[in-house]
């Protein structure tokens, strides 16, 4: 510059990397949603994980115990699980929408859950309760039918009181 003053322009060496959209496999994730849904399968749940930047349906099963071991501590996923509720009298399937964050995953990570729980949630949209876990002890059955039993409001016995 003629003025005698130097300017020194900051140049980057590389882009900055911009996070990426979250994206659905909806087609695969729907037909996992309506197969646990269905009273005409043995499919009890199904698992939804990143695949990078895209959530994607990673397994089905029928053992409460295979869903457990699906969710690791370095994972980001959600499930979608059917649980048999009622007594002797009554009998209804129950549905629970999990949210899974493991105890190593990142904070940037654990914030941009919300927004991809919101768009699953498009298409997984039928439940009955919502859960968010982290650790294996809240992949628990009873906690789950608890959770139920609370969300179902009354729950009718066999009608015996217990004496005091």
């Amino acid at each position: 510059m003629s003025d005698g003053i130097e300017v020194e322009q900051i140049v980057e060496s590389k882009p900055r990397r911009m996070p990426l959209a979250t994206s659905l496999d909806k087609e695969a994730i729907r037909e996992a949603y309506e197969d646990v849904r269905s009273d005409l399968t043995d499919t009890e749940w199904a698992v939804f994980k990143f695949d990078g930047p895209r959530i994607i349906c990673h397994g089905r099963g029928q053992c409460f115990e295979e869903f457990r071991q699906q969710f690791g501590d370095e994972e980001r996923a959600f499930g979608y699980i059917r649980i048999q509720m009622g007594d002797e009298m009554s009998k209804r399937k129950k549905f629970i929408f999990l949210t899974w964050i493991g105890q190593e995953v990142g904070v940037i990570q654990r914030a941009k859950m919300s927004t991809d729980k919101a768009l699953i949630k498009d298409v997984l949209n039928n439940f009955a309760v919502e859960l968010q876990a982290g650790v294996d002890t809240e992949l628990d059955i009873e906690l789950f039918r608890e959770a139920l039993n609370r969300a179902g409001g009354a729950n009718y016995g066999t009608g015996i009181r217990e004496e005091n």
